[in-house]
């Protein structure tokens, strides 16, 4: 059935845009001038926080996320508020206990979000299930995501399977997360084609520019029947970002799933965000490199940003004539762990397995990283990792079959207790919960600006993540 609906629009430009370029760098003094205008707009939805916004903004930014997320809601009252949320690992970087994902989604709705985009990089539903399961319980909106990714085990049909399950579970959209740019617009058409025929729930793509193809492939998504596309208004758009807003909607507008968005409010918007731009580019912080096409994405089918670590592993051992050599054994590697999808945290993962592969000789030095994948500590593989080789890394250790969050008892208690003394709100134990070190160095800060104490030097040991 031909879907002749608006195209929806969803603006990235307060997360994943700045997080694209600008290293998630973008103050909330940044932000709320901006707020009237962007809700001003029409959009359906503005992504503001989750990713790595809420890590930047403990760790370099000095602000509470909560207060920023609190801050945004208070400024764009009309818009619907979206966040990305990492399944089972939250927004951090390993698996939590079901009790500590469950107060998250809690007090994200509470505190101004709508939408909740839940995604797993291993496309495993079962590090899914406990976000999606409270996100409903709640009344939130449930956006399951997957993260497309080229191998010889994916296909159109992997993906369509997976957004089935998921409707099933009760999620109320489907989003595609091309986080590396690599689908092509053919292969666009092909998948939201399909998505669309099995699927009654509104489907969502969310590309990046990075390998130079996103406008063409929102496109032939367009015309496929794609309901929701993800865009970055001009001035942080393109290169690893997302495509235009005004150039997407302007191109659509012209067609007969128009979106009704006006380019003179739009308009707006670039023009508060443009000088924001060029004081970016002034103090380094918006690096050209990151505005340029790579397409050594297309051919190494790998994220941009695993690109340039990969360059400043090799920088960092005098190796940087190994770039080809490396890039050579990432899909090797990938092969060897049962093909995981290259996003945050397996991109890393296997990036850095390759560059020691390369440097000391294939799995002579294997990180801790790496065992804990092929261990099964993220989750299930999209294909099974084979039996000598799990051997070979991990010798005679058991492998983990069940939903790795099964074996982690409940922690917020235990959370709480450790960091009471910083406590203000309820919000500090869940960021304790996830970055415990960078959040306590947080606390001490706020305790001396607020009572004149100063205990950023305290001499307590840092603590560290409880098992």
């Amino acid at each position: 059935m031909i879907n002749n609906n608006p195209v929806k629009i969803t603006e990235t430009v307060l997360r994943d845009a700045h997080q694209s370029l600008i290293a998630t760098r973008m103050p909330i003094e940044d932000i709320l001038p901006s707020l009237s205008l962007l809700d001003a707009v029409g959009y359906h939805a503005l992504e503001v926080w989750g990713g790595a916004t809420f890590d930047a903004c403990l760790r370099f930014l000095n602000e509470d996320p909560w207060e920023r997320l609190r801050k945004i809601r208070d400024g764009a009252k009309n818009t619907k508020l979206q966040m990305l949320f990492r399944g089972q690992n939250i927004l951090g970087y390993r698996h939590y206990s079901d009790d500590v994902v469950e107060y998250f989604v809690q007090k994200s709705l509470a505190n101004g979000i709508d939408i909740i985009r839940i995604f797993d990089a291993l496309n495993d539903p079962r590090n899914l299930d406990t976000a999606v399961k409270a996100t409903i319980k709640e009344g939130g909106h449930v956006q399951a995501a997957f993260s497309y990714t080229i191998s010889p085990v994916h296909n159109t049909q992997t993906f369509v399977d997976f957004a089935k399950n998921m409707e099933e579970r009760g999620a109320n959209s489907i989003c595609i997360k091309d986080m590396a740019g690599l689908l092509t617009p053919y292969s666009a058409f092909e998948l939201v084609s399909a998505l669309k025929e099995n699927v009654k729930i509104p489907i969502e793509l969310h590309t990046h520019c990075t390998a130079g193809i996103a406008e063409m492939t929102v496109l032939k998504s367009v015309e496929a029947g794609v309901d929701i596309i993800d865009t970055a208004i001009s001035p942080l758009s393109g290169g690893t970002s997302q495509p235009s807003t005004e150039s997407i909607v302007a191109t659509l507008n012209e067609s007969e799933r128009s979106t009704g968005l006006d380019l003179d409010k739009l308009n707006a918007v670039r023009k508060y965000f443009m000088p924001l731009r060029e004081k970016y580019l002034s103090t380094g912080l918006l690096n050209t490199k990151v505005l340029a096409v790579d397409v050594n994405t297309l051919l190494y089918q790998v994220p941009g940003g695993m690109l340039s670590n990969l360059v400043s592993q090799l920088k960092q051992a005098g190796k940087e004539d190994k770039f080809e050599e490396v890039l050579r054994e990432v899909p090797r590697v990938r092969e060897d762990a049962g093909f995981p999808p290259l996003v945050t945290p397996s991109s890393q993962i296997v990036g850095t397995q390759a560059v020691f592969n390369v440097l000391f000789g294939r799995y002579k030095n294997v990180s801790k990283e790496f065992k804990a994948l092929v261990r099964g500590e993220y989750g299930k593989t999209p294909v099974p990792i084979k039996p000598e080789f799990v051997k070979q890394i991990i010798g005679d250790e058991p492998q983990i079959t069940c939903r790795p969050a099964d074996l982690i008892p409940p922690e917020l208690d235990k959370l709480r207790e450790e960091m009471k003394e910083y406590y203000e709100q309820e919000e500090d134990v869940l960021s304790y919960a996830l970055f415990d070190q960078v959040a306590t160095k947080f606390f001490k800060a706020r305790q001396s600006a607020k009572y004149g104490v100063d205990n950023t030097h305290s001499d307590k040991k840092d603590m560290v993540h409880p098992v």
